[in-house]
């Protein structure tokens, strides 16, 4: 069985614009890359739990922050690598300035025999839904057009 993740896409309305919370992974690999990194915050679940708790659960390791509100189950999208997302929607507020995520050892430099301890998230921020298909993972963007199509007026 491939993969599975759980996520939260939160999203929120300034002067009728909709804007969507979106992290960026932390660690030196990715700390140039900008466009296609960002992601819903979201994390792999085991096959006995429940999708959506594990969303929640992992929205609060990677930002540090709880969400709640009536959750939207989305399309299930599936990544180059096998792996499956479950995402939900939820109106609501992030305060994306005060991230704190949880951290985890990496090898780096790749195959040196040396550790060191990164965040697994370095950065949240909000964007209108055009700027966050330009940074989101592509295969992301069809839970951002997903949102879009439900919440036309």
């Amino acid at each position: 069985m491939p993969k599975q993740s759980a996520g939260i896409l939160v999203y929120k309305y300034i002067n009728n614009e909709l804007l969507v919370f979106l992290v960026h992974p932390g660690g030196p690999f990715w700390a140039k890359k900008d466009g296609g990194a960002w992601s819903v915050p979201k994390g792999e679940y085991l096959d006995d739990e429940d999708p959506l708790s594990a969303a929640k659960r992992e929205f609060h390791e990677e930002t540090g922050q709880t969400i709640d509100g009536e959750f939207i189950q989305l399309s299930t999208i599936k990544l180059k690598s096998g792996k499956v997302i479950h995402c939900w929607a939820v109106e609501g507020d992030v305060d994306a300035d005060n991230i704190v995520s949880n951290i985890f050892p990496i090898e780096w430099p790749y195959k040196s025999g040396k550790f060191i301890d990164i965040p697994e998230v370095d950065k949240g921020g909000w964007f209108d839904v055009e700027t966050a298909k330009e940074k989101i993972n592509v295969a992301q963007i069809a839970l951002l057009e997903e949102l879009v199509q439900l919440r036309k007026p």
